[in-house]
């Protein structure tokens, strides 16, 4: 009787260790299924994280071109003003001060958008920031430096918004 039980109580420890085996190796088969999903999570924050960049990048660059393109509207309109303010005809002074006005208010819009004229009478060409419209043959002044501005240029920021038409001294010999 006495080997009955210690029979049986082998037969117990058998059982016992085969299901704890397999407990241990369920056990492990779901840490393993576990660590794969964690990998595949943080897999999927990475690509989220990457498409909020690009998405972000996206609307800044279609938000600038849109600031660009109403920008450059403004432009025509700005150069029709300077000529007003040319105008040298009598009872002109009325006329000038209410346009010189407007130019200065427009001109602050401008600069509130980061956009500055540039001024490039006297520097040397640079078919970068202008464009070359004409020559002119002056004495005493150098090939290729800009000798007058026909329209300004304009930046912005660091970006060309229009580029100057200017006259450029050659000489004609």
């Amino acid at each position: 009787m006495q080997e009955d039980h210690f029979k049986h109580r082998a037969d117990a420890t058998v059982a016992e260790d085969g299901m704890q085996a397999e407990a241990e190796a369920q056990i492990a088969a779901e840490r393993a299924r576990a660590d794969e999903n964690y990998s595949k999570f943080l897999l999927a924050m990475a690509d989220f994280e990457n498409y909020k960049k690009r998405i972000e990048r996206q609307f800044s660059d279609i938000a600038i071109a849109g600031r660009k393109k109403l920008l450059a509207q403004f432009l025509p309109v700005l150069d029709n003003l300077e000529r007003a303010l040319a105008y040298d005809g009598e009872n002109a002074d009325g006329l000038r001060d209410g346009v010189q006005q407007t130019l200065k208010g427009f001109e602050a819009v401008l600069a509130s958008e980061g956009v500055r004229a540039i001024s490039i009478k006297g520097l040397p060409f640079d078919p970068n920031i202008a464009e070359a419209i004409g020559t002119y043959d002056v004495a005493g002044v150098a090939d290729d430096i800009v000798v007058e501005e026909a329209q300004k240029g304009y930046m912005l920021g660091s970006e060309l918004l229009r580029p100057a038409k200017v006259i450029v001294a050659k000489s004609g010999g």
